[in-house]
């Protein structure tokens, strides 16, 4: 008797349908799985068989075949493990095939028939809703998560005789709902607040305007200077997830195996802040099966590279794709996944080798040939991708000291947020909410100056031998700098700010 249990493979950050076609036949003792299964999916055939036997049902002794459709699509992972059983179970007679007609199921089965959760449920639950399939069976380890997924009904089940009983009408299993406005929970703050920096004030305005326009921003300064303690005190100026936003970036936790099981929904911007010895598919995504990396962990959020010139140069040349296109491709020779990596970079070094450079408490032991050949660790079409570069003076005591009320975050965030809705406004046809991510041809079109502001933009360009990607760039932060004061059109101001924002390519602009 041939049955037939649908569940989902992952691609991407992107659920597939799989159809799990078991069929039993008279013959030699058997059990093979088709349909390019990878290692894990091979391996379910020791714990399908032993969790059947263990649940008290006799395991058939005659010719089993599993077949994965489509075919052409490689099976990694665990998740197959429960719809291969209950296949095996229908067609021995133990479920009727009509009942499972409505229902996609996935999970992994333990020896003794227990179901263990599973990595990137969310993906799955989304595409039960999208094919039209009302009902999903899953872990309880992972119902939460599936069950912010409008239009389906989650059922999560601890062992697979729970699921028998089920489809036999014989007993129920664990319903999931949603709470009802899932955006009003509590966001976790670890405590950070921009309160808690004494001065550093130029510091934080530039922060103010990288996260007002999601611009990538460089701080350099020697040891202690407060770089690490103000890059994590980003997302806390930055606007909330909306709920699309937060779908996305739940899906690719999910898929990491990153989310907390009574977690169903990432509800705060990433900030991911990877080791300077990190590889570059550690880096970027990677492997024999494709899976995201740092940059798809920090999409809609922060990503801080701390030691910046200490990553390997492969490294960091691999983010030049990203910074430009918000997204990854990898590339396999039968096939290409694309991983959205939408992200704002935080880098931070110090001045030089020593790091004292410029520190008037202490000296620096560098000479000329080390600094440059230190600062040459970074590419200069990379330095070109940084919109903002500054630089961050060590603390005084005195300032340490000083009892004055610092600016809290909550009061940055409200400037923040007003001058990305003014970006939402503009760009509401383009499909883009940040002036970071204009084209050139939109920047001719919003940046436009005033006779001064041209001149010394002109001047800046010459003087320094700025790039066109600089240029371009210095135009997308002057525009935010506007925002922020609410401006409709760009001026000498906003643009002397700009170029101040640029420490690498000048010292001053006199």
């Amino acid at each position: 008797m041939i049955s037939q249990i649908f569940t989902a493979s992952l691609y991407g950050i992107d659920g597939i349908k799989i159809d799990v076609e078991v069929d039993i036949a008279f013959g030699l003792p058997a059990f093979n799985i088709v349909g390019l299964p990878e290692a894990s999916v091979k391996e379910s055939k020791e714990r399908v068989r032993a969790a059947i036997k263990n649940a008290g049902f006799e395991f058939p002794n005659d010719r089993i075949t599993i077949n994965l459709a489509p075919a052409d699509v490689r099976k990694e992972g665990s998740s197959f493990d429960l719809p291969i059983a209950l296949g095996i179970l229908t067609s021995m007679g133990m479920i009727k095939r009509e009942a499972l007609t409505d229902f996609l199921i996935a999970g992994e089965l333990s020896l003794d028939g227990r179901i263990k959760g599973i990595r990137g449920i969310l993906p799955i639950a989304i595409l039960a809703g999208m094919e039209g399939m009302g009902n999903v069976i899953i872990p309880c380890e992972n119902g939460n998560e599936a069950s912010i997924v409008k239009g389906i009904s989650v059922y999560g089940a601890s062992h697979l005789l729970d699921i028998v009983h089920f489809f036999r009408g014989e007993g129920d299993l664990e319903r999931f709902n949603a709470p009802d406005n899932l955006m009003d929970g509590t966001r976790k703050s670890d405590g950070l607040n921009f309160s808690d920096i004494k001065g550093q004030s130029q510091a934080k305005r530039a922060l103010e305007i990288a996260a007002s326009g999601s611009h990538n921003l460089l701080m350099i300064g020697p040891p202690g200077s407060g770089k690490t303690m103000l890059a994590r005190r980003i997302p806390t100026i930055l606007p909330y997830l909306i709920y699309e936003e937060a779908i996305e970036t739940t899906k690719i936790h999910s898929i990491a195996g990153f989310l907390d099981a009574d977690k169903s929904l990432v509800m705060e911007r990433p900030f991911r802040a990877p080791h300077h010895t990190i590889s570059d598919a550690g880096l970027i995504g990677g492997g024999h099966i494709p899976k995201p990396g740092e940059v798809s962990l920090a999409h809609n959020g922060v990503l801080f590279l701390d030691e910046f010139p200490e990553f390997k140069r492969n490294v960091l040349d691999a983010l030049r794709q990203p910074l430009e296109d918000g997204n990854v491709t990898i590339s396999r020779v039968t096939h290409s996944i694309n991983f959205p990596a939408r992200f704002m970079l935080i880098a931070a070094m110090n001045p030089c080798p020593c790091g004292y450079t410029g520190d008037s408490r202490r000296s620096c032991i560098c000479n000329g040939a080390q600094i440059r050949r230190y600062r040459s660790r970074i590419s200069g079409p990379l330095l070109d991708r940084m919109d903002i570069h500054i630089e961050v003076p060590p603390v005084t005591i005195r300032e340490l000291s000083m009892d004055r009320e610092e600016e809290p975050s909550e009061r940055i965030r409200a400037r923040v947020i007003m001058a990305r809705r003014i970006q939402e406004e503009r760009f509401k046809e383009k499909r883009l909410y940040a002036n970071s991510q204009m084209t050139a041809r939109m920047v001719k079109k919003y940046c436009l100056l005033n006779d001064s502001g041209q001149k010394l933009l002109e001047k800046a360009v010459d003087k320094f031998a700025l790039s066109p990607r600089a240029y371009h760039r210095i135009l997308k932060v002057a525009r935010t700098i506007a925002d922020l004061e609410e401006r409709e059109y760009i001026e000498e101001p906003h643009v002397a700010e700009a170029i101040q924002y640029r420490v690498l390519d000048k010292r001053a602009v006199v």
